[in-house]
């Protein structure tokens, strides 16, 4: 006798009709090519926009860290390159030296002539700075009438030089308003940069000097 041979059913039901999936019917099974057109063109616009929001965010970083009066380091970008600079020094074995300086008379200046004056003064001081150091070293303004200098490879004699200088070439500044002339003049404090020092603590080292010398220069204007 014959035997009589069993049928497949589908997953309809369908009797005698194997079941095969869409994407195998369509030749796009399992390495069978590239994705559809469609989901190509999404990846696309997915990695334009990520790209772009990454440099916006690098954007907006870059403004966060800048002094929009002065268009150098504020506080925080400045705080940010000392820190990588001691990280440098600690590695390498390398020097510098971190100059703290504070604008005289800036306050009299803004309270008898105005804010923008005070400007004006602030932006006469950053443009003597930059012209004074080298583009590698880094300025920064700490606060309304305090800037940082980062300088490298510079020994305790030659940093309190350059110090001394900075005062030098801000004190020959001289400003007009209205029919007076004014000086504003500035005080530096130093603090040296080596393996063993950490930021905070050369931020307050450099505070406390400027401070001390602050107060030197205004009892050697009185005698």
């Amino acid at each position: 006798m014959k035997k009589r041979r069993m049928k497949t059913a589908g997953p309809a039901g369908k009797r005698g009709t194997r079941y095969r999936p869409r994407a195998l019917r369509a030749g796009r099974g399992p390495g069978s090519g590239s994705a559809p057109a469609g989901a190509r063109q999404t990846i696309r616009r997915l990695k334009s926009e990520l790209a772009a929001a990454q440099l916006r965010i690098e954007e907006l970083s870059a403004v966060a860290e800048r002094d929009f009066l002065l268009d150098i380091f504020n506080r925080r970008g400045f705080a940010r390159e000392l820190h990588r600079s001691i990280a440098f020094i600690k590695r390498y074995d390398a020097t510098g030296a971190l100059v703290v300086l504070d604008v005289d008379r800036l306050k009299p200046i803004n309270d008898t002539f105005g804010h923008a004056a005070g400007d004006e003064v602030l932006k006469a001081v950053a443009r003597v700075l930059s012209e004074e150091v080298r583009s590698s070293d880094v300025i920064g303004r700490l606060g309304g009438d305090e800037f940082g200098v980062l300088m490298w490879h510079l020994s305790e004699t030659d940093a309190r030089v350059k110090a001394a200088s900075l005062e030098a070439a801000i004190d020959k500044l001289s400003f007009t308003f209205g029919d007076q002339t004014v000086r504003a003049g500035a005080s530096a404090g130093v603090a040296l940069l080596d393996k063993r020092v950490n930021p905070v603590r050369a931020l307050e080292e450099a505070d406390r000097a400027m401070y001390i010398r602050k107060a030197q220069r205004r009892h050697e204007s009185r005698v």
